[in-house]
């Protein structure tokens, strides 16, 4: 109980040096030894807090290197639910509880471009969306355009968040949607659907904008959920 409540106290310690920058972001912490020379601890009381600090998203801890501290932000507390998550997608109903949620959002986010995108935003969609349709023919080009396509949403309300829980959609769906089967008249589909939601918000309609959004993803859950023998009443 002694050496847990050790490690708790260094732990909270060290979490304190990053969040005010002390042990500045994406510096490598002290070595082992050096922090147990600093604490009084033993090796082992480090390593506990170490791992502590690993699991709260605090410090990436990678094989044969020196923990690096990751400031506090964000993508940092979506990225440390990560695992979480991925095991919740695994079990019944968990990737369409997921997407439901992306799609619930992105309804709103296209609402929001459509009447307040800046011309910059305007443009940024119209590349993404011309990369879109030159990557038809790739599979794996196609899926990175894709995911940049919608990416521009998330990123219009100039809201911190929002990149921040696109990046975690990706991460935490990436490994069922790359499984899918591609064809460029699938990917044709998708780009058509995607050119539909931006010529909406090119005419500020944000009723239609919203209605080709949720038709697109509401097809592409069809398709998902056929490639992944999902039951259709689930």
């Amino acid at each position: 109980m002694k050496r847990e409540r050790a490690a708790d106290a260094i732990a909270r310690d060290i979490e304190q040096r990053i969040i005010t920058g002390a042990l500045p972001d994406n510096s490598p912490l002290p070595a082992e030894k050096e922090l147990g020379v600093e604490y009084g601890a033993s090796r082992t009381v480090i390593r506990e807090a170490i791992t502590a600090l690993t699991n709260r998203g605090m410090l990436e801890n990678r094989p044969r290197f020196r923990p690096t501290v990751r400031k506090p932000g964000y993508e940092a507390a979506f990225d440390s639910m990560g695992g979480v998550v991925q095991h919740l997608t695994h079990g019944r109903d968990g990737v369409k509880t997921l997407y439901q949620s992306r799609i619930f959002l992105e309804r709103a986010l296209v609402r929001e471009a459509a009447l307040h995108a800046q011309t910059d935003d305007l443009r940024q969609l119209r590349s993404a969306l011309a990369n879109n349709h030159d990557a038809i023919d790739s599979s794996t080009e196609f899926y990175a355009t894709d995911v940049a396509f919608h990416q521009v949403f998330y990123q219009i309300p100039r809201n911190p968040i929002f990149p921040a829980i696109h990046q975690a959609y990706t991460q935490w769906l990436a490994g069922h949607w790359q499984k899918m089967e591609r064809s460029p008249e699938r990917n044709t589909l998708n780009y058509e659907s995607h050119r539909a939601i931006f010529e909406a918000i090119l005419e500020r309609d944000a009723d239609a904008a919203e209605a080709a959004l949720e038709l697109h993803l509401n097809d592409a859950w069809e398709h998902v959920k056929t490639t992944f023998d999902v039951d259709a009443q689930h």
